[in-house]
């Protein structure tokens, strides 16, 4: 199970990368492009604005696995033992919830009726729906990302296991 959560972990963290190179490839064209009419685009400013969607939500997700944000650990990174245990059980628990409510059934819901309502972004032609899938993709991450964080509060796993994901500005 691990092996695969870091498996998933690496293609995330790799898309990510990607979608930055894409995302400053993009802008530099759309600079470039106002100053020499010849390589004026259309797209570019849409395309951007697509790529950072994806962006921040797989972002989002990402940080949640190295435990980057800040309002997840400042609670639970003073205390020791089973208050510590039970406190990150219930914050992930609510991240968990949060993440299948919000981001998994209301991304279907939203990319489910933007492809049936077949919209159309205005640039690129391409189905909005597209565009929405991150959004029950990230949460399926963050819930998944969730449940290993409760198994190991659940087994007693101290941060110090799994030091490669602490990172805190308490440090």
């Amino acid at each position: 199970m691990q092996n695969i959560i870091k498996i998933i972990n690496s293609i995330v963290a790799y898309l990510l990368m990607a979608l930055m190179a894409a995302i400053v490839l993009d802008v530099s064209w759309q600079v470039i492009a106002r100053y020499i009419p010849i390589f004026s685009s259309s797209f570019t400013e849409e395309l951007a604005g697509f790529l950072l969607i994806w962006i921040g939500l797989l972002g989002a997700s990402h940080a949640l696995y190295t435990k980057s944000h800040l309002g997840i650990d400042l609670l639970t990174y003073k205390l020791k033992g089973v208050k510590r245990r039970t406190i990150e059980i219930i914050v992930y628990s609510l991240v968990a919830l949060f993440a299948f409510f919000v981001m998994v059934i209301g991304g279907f819901r939203l990319v489910n009726l933007t492809l049936t309502l077949e919209q159309i972004s205005p640039d690129m032609k391409i189905q909005m729906g597209y565009v929405y899938t991150v959004l029950p993709l990230s949460g399926i991450l963050m819930m998944l990302y969730s449940f290993l964080f409760i198994l190991k509060a659940v087994q007693g796993k101290d941060k110090k296991d799994s030091a490669e994901h602490h990172v805190s500005a308490l440090d």
